[in-house]
């Protein structure tokens, strides 16, 4: 597939390059194109005994937490997706449940556990949740911020290609950036919420089945079979 549409990456590091090894081992012309970039900030753990669960819907918290995890190790943990429960089970953590359908139908199926006093362990800047009655305690120790457009970038997107969106707030930039040129640009959303943010008039815009690269990387191939033709 090296000789069709390129395939944009534009998540952040360390995930990026994952996601472009997992790309070029499929065949695709990959362009890694981080948009934004992860640190860690300041967090005070809470007692672990005000809650029933961990909640986690992207593999930068436990990435990204540090120590203070450890005090959080007795809660049992409920994530969003395989990479973001690998990364828990990494970082020492207990994975109860993987949720392999975004992070509000998890939410939902937590619920109809009863599990009623949830902490989520987050980012600075998140979506919000229906918390179905449940008591959620949004506790951020990350962030995601913007960074600098890359030269070439506007040379890129001038012509035919395949970007992948991996979260709302990606789409959302990638939306802004790409403007217009979105008509000739196809896009694949790793949610509804994500394709949601990512807005209309796009060439192609494709949802995931699953939110992990798997699925994703399955959607673009099937986009680039389309173009191709």
């Amino acid at each position: 597939m090296t000789h069709g549409f390129p395939l944009i990456v534009t998540r952040p590091e360390p995930g990026n390059a994952a996601t472009v090894e997992r790309a070029r081992a499929m065949g695709f012309d990959v362009r890694a194109i981080p948009l934004f970039a992860a640190r860690a900030i300041y967090w005070i753990p809470p007692d672990p005994g005000d809650f029933d669960a961990l909640l986690l819907t992207s593999a930068f918290a436990p990435r990204l937490a540090g120590a203070g995890l450890v005090g959080l190790a007795s809660l049992p943990v409920h994530a969003v997706g395989a990479a973001t429960a690998r990364a828990a089970e990494a970082a020492g953590l207990t994975v109860a449940k993987t949720g392999s359908s975004g992070a509000q139908r998890l939410l939902d199926d937590m619920t109809s556990e009863n599990i009623r006093h949830i902490l989520w362990l987050c980012g600075r800047d998140r979506s919000d949740f229906n918390p179905r009655g449940a008591a959620i305690a949004a506790l951020p120790c990350y962030a995601v911020d913007p960074a600098p457009i890359p030269a070439g970038w506007d040379a890129l997107v001038a012509a035919p290609a395949i970007l992948l969106a991996h979260s709302a707030r990606g789409a959302q930039r990638i939306s802004e950036l790409v403007g217009d040129a979105r008509a000739r640009l196809s896009l694949v959303a790793i949610s509804p919420a994500a394709a949601a943010a990512a807005g209309d008039g796009w060439r192609d815009l494709a949802i995931a089945e699953h939110p992990d690269d798997a699925a994703m990387l399955a959607e673009a191939r099937a986009l680039w079979h389309k173009g191709a033709k």
